[in-house]
């Protein structure tokens, strides 16, 4: 994870960018700043650090242009729910699990570890929570479900709603008054190497790590909810509020004719394994200078295949045609990296002025996820222009939704490396990297809003029902 807003990580996906990097690059990276540290301290090395193989170790690793900071937050090395996702399953046999969680069920073991000092955004996570610390030291601060009013979680219909709503540092206590006696409600902690601590499903923590601090934790499901206390009564609706928000967003793309994804249930091919028969994808990688901020030039229109091109011709079509709606008689250059479209909302809105009759979602979602992604390759190395107009000015809230879920299926289909690559060459194509991401994730918070209207608008109507005289709800 890297942020701008670094030594501070907030958790919304808006503020920081998770990057992939080699465990080996990151020790390394570690071992180099830590050299550098102490050649700054009293102008002496660390005795504790080995001066004759530290270049073995460290390797030639360049500082230049390397963050600050970097956090590996969260890096599973255990996860029973998303086995395709674990990065550190070496790790596993050096992990004990300690007594007191024997006859849990462990959801997931992640790995924490920061190279500079860090502070993590105050949230609360839906796992009972043990947090064990290998070297280093962390701050904690804790607060029960019930001081939820004064962090302002972050709205139930946003991919952070677990999140507060409060900076950490300079807290604008003006659009957030009762955070400034938040701490009336906190307790705080701090934790040595060899230490532990239990963080309950539900309450809220704030935790700064010192300099290369190392913690592993343990997330496991609880029983609580059969004993839930009445203070635990705004975290579980806000959860069940969830649940039904992701139900409802299914329900509108199927009253659109888009049907309801399988992401979680979805079979691959070759009994369960990623086919990689088909290498046009690695072909096309292959032929882009992604070291460059723009792929290299070279035909490979010619590598795709007719239903790609057909899509292509399509989404083009229709960036240009709404371009050419919105303004007049002002048409497009050829769509290459010559020329830059303008900032015009008016094609958004022009296309999400029904959302039954939303074509860009219609083409994206009848696609099949690895056509999709040999199209968004093409544009990105072709049509720069027309790509990034696509998402930041035609991409309307259901068209973000369905985008998304097309990624993860495209994600399920291929390979890490291919995966981490082909993000690479398709954020390539836009002059601003941030406002992409921002567009699809503010596009897809749109869309979960609606939804969330379209829950309490149901349960409304319901508690309206439920009030009129002889009305009797059968238990």
């Amino acid at each position: 994870m890297v942020s701008k807003s670094a030594p501070v990580f907030y958790g919304d996906l808006g503020s920081h960018d998770r990057v992939p990097l080699p465990f080996s690059t990151f020790i390394g990276l570690c071992k180099k700043r830590m050299l550098m540290k102490s050649k700054d301290k009293e102008g002496a090395l660390d005795p504790c650090i080995d001066m004759e193989n530290r270049d073995a170790e460290c390797g030639d690793l360049p500082m230049e242009g390397v963050p600050e900071q970097i956090y590996l937050a969260q890096v599973p090395i255990m996860n029973s729910d998303r086995e395709e996702r674990v990065q550190l399953e070496a790790l596993r046999e050096d992990i004990q699990t300690p007594p007191i969680l024997e006859g849990k069920e462990l959801s997931s073991i992640n790995l924490w570890m920061n190279n500079a000092q860090a502070r993590s955004s105050t949230h609360y996570d839906p796992h009972s929570n043990l947090l064990c610390i290998v070297s280093g030291q962390k701050q904690v601060v804790l607060w029960p479900p019930s001081a939820s009013p004064s962090l302002y979680p972050m709205p139930i219909y946003g991919e952070a709603s677990n999140h507060s709503s409060v900076a950490l540092e300079n807290p604008d206590y003006s659009t957030y008054p009762r955070a400034e006696q938040s701490m009336a409600f906190a307790q705080k902690v701090v934790l040595e190497a060899g230490d532990a601590l239990f963080i309950p499903e539900g309450w809220f923590h704030q935790v700064d790590s010192d300099d290369w601090t190392v913690a592993i934790n343990f997330w496991w499901r609880s029983n609580i909810m059969s004993s839930m206390q009445e203070h635990m009564d705004s975290y579980y609706l806000r959860r069940i509020l969830r649940r039904l928000i992701d139900k409802e967003m299914d329900q509108v793309l199927l009253e659109l004719g888009m049907g309801k994804t399988s992401t979680s249930t979805q079979k691959l091919p070759n009994n369960g394994t990623a086919d990689h028969g088909d290498d046009n994808c690695g072909k096309m990688l292959k032929g882009m200078d992604i070291k460059e901020k723009r792929p290299s030039q070279g035909n490979t229109l010619v590598e795709l295949e007719s239903a790609a091109v057909q899509v292509l011709h399509e989404l083009v079509s229709l960036v240009h045609k709404c371009f050419s709606m919105s303004q007049d008689q002002e048409s497009l250059s050829a769509s290459t990296s010559d020329h830059s479209l303008g900032e015009n909302d008016e094609c958004k809105k022009r296309v999400t002025a029904d959302l039954n009759d939303d074509p860009l979602a219609k083409i994206i979602w009848d696609v099949k996820p690895q056509t999709l992604q040999y199209v968004f390759l093409a544009m990105a190395h072709n049509f720069p222009r027309t790509l990034e107009a696509l998402v930041l000015h035609v991409l309307s809230p259901v068209g973000a939704e369905v985008l998304t879920r097309k990624f993860d299926e495209m994600d399920q289909e291929i390979l890490e490396e291919d995966r981490n690559r082909f993000y690479e060459v398709f954020y390539s194509a836009f002059d601003d990297q941030s406002a992409a991401m921002n567009s699809i994730l503010k596009g897809k918070e749109a869309f979960a809003q609606q939804a969330f209207k379209n829950v309490l608008d149901k349960f409304v109507g319901v508690n309206l029902e439920s009030s009129k005289p002889g009305f009797t709800l059968d238990a």
